[in-house]
């Protein structure tokens, strides 16, 4: 019986962090990169084309997400959905959505919860408009089933950094 062929080193960014027990990881690590750009870059073109030129993609994803089920947020939990762990950057960005008409802020006894605001839900639908004619419609769904498979790889990928991450932490 043949022994399989050497893997080679892969499409990486980093060759130095190729490990041989995990050149795919490099690769996804790379793919991660350059996907994670090209999202960014896709949904704040895509906001622009919706009326919206001058959202970075934490505004962009931020408004997205409290459009979501037209429930009322509070930060920590905007926070924690969206894993960032700098709250700082986030009350940032939703001040800048707030003073922009698109989401308002109403306080709560001691807490703060976001809301969009009709102008912000409007901009959201208009944002799908776009996304429809722009992503979806050249979409292959015969690869909706992969995409699937993909987003439960990468939350499940997620959970694994974040736990490397805290093991960093304590060295």
């Amino acid at each position: 019986k043949a022994s399989p062929a050497p893997r080679s080193g892969g499409i990486v960014s980093s060759s130095h962090l190729v490990s041989p027990l995990a050149v795919e990881l490099s690769e996804f690590e790379f793919g991660l990169i350059v996907a994670w750009n090209a999202f960014a870059r896709w949904a704040v073109r895509c906001m622009a084309a919706a009326g919206c030129p001058d959202l970075t993609i934490t505004d962009v994803l931020l408004l997205h997400h409290l459009c979501h089920r037209a429930r009322n947020k509070k930060l920590a939990d905007i926070c924690f959905v969206l894993n960032y762990e700098d709250t700082h950057v986030v009350a940032y960005s939703l001040k800048k959505l707030v003073a922009g008409g698109l989401v308002v802020a109403q306080k709560q006894g001691k807490e703060v919860f976001y809301s969009p605001t009709p102008q912000g839900e409007a901009v959201v639908q208009q944002y799908r408009a776009v996304r429809e004619d722009c992503l979806v419609h050249s979409l292959d769904t015969e690869l909706n089933a992969d995409i699937g498979e993909l987003a439960r790889l990468l939350r499940t990928m997620s959970g694994m950094y974040d736990q490397a991450a805290r093991a960093a932490t304590s060295l």
